[in-house]
């Protein structure tokens, strides 16, 4: 008797599950969206960090922090994630960047 084996599906796939239409029209991306593709592209043609990697920090996202994010918020946030692992981005510095942004944005 063979043994049977359970597929678990991750919180992010969704494929097959009744999800209602689909919009199929064009919209407008705001920049930190285009901003967003534009890393992500220049990341994989400088052989930085590939499209899979990309996938692999997405899914690696619990279902809170996966259903709370927008398309876009899903791909910064794993670029980040890669970007930490490799060592190319340093805590610290984000922190201070995003501190030094905060700021201005009050100040203005």
């Amino acid at each position: 008797m063979a043994e049977e084996t359970h597929m678990h599906r991750r919180h992010h796939d969704m494929g097959g599950l009744d999800a209602g239409p689909i919009d199929r029209h064009e919209h407008d991306h705001a920049p930190w969206e285009k901003q967003t593709d534009a890393i992500m592209r220049l990341l994989v043609a400088k052989g930085v960090m590939t499209v899979d990697e990309l996938r692999r920090g997405i899914e690696e996202l619990g279902p809170g922090a996966y259903d709370a994010m927008s398309y876009y918020e899903r791909w910064i946030s794993s670029i980040t994630g890669n970007l930490l692992e490799k060592r190319i981005l340093d805590p610290a510095e984000i922190g201070r960047t995003m501190d030094e942004v905060r700021h201005r944005h009050e100040t203005a």
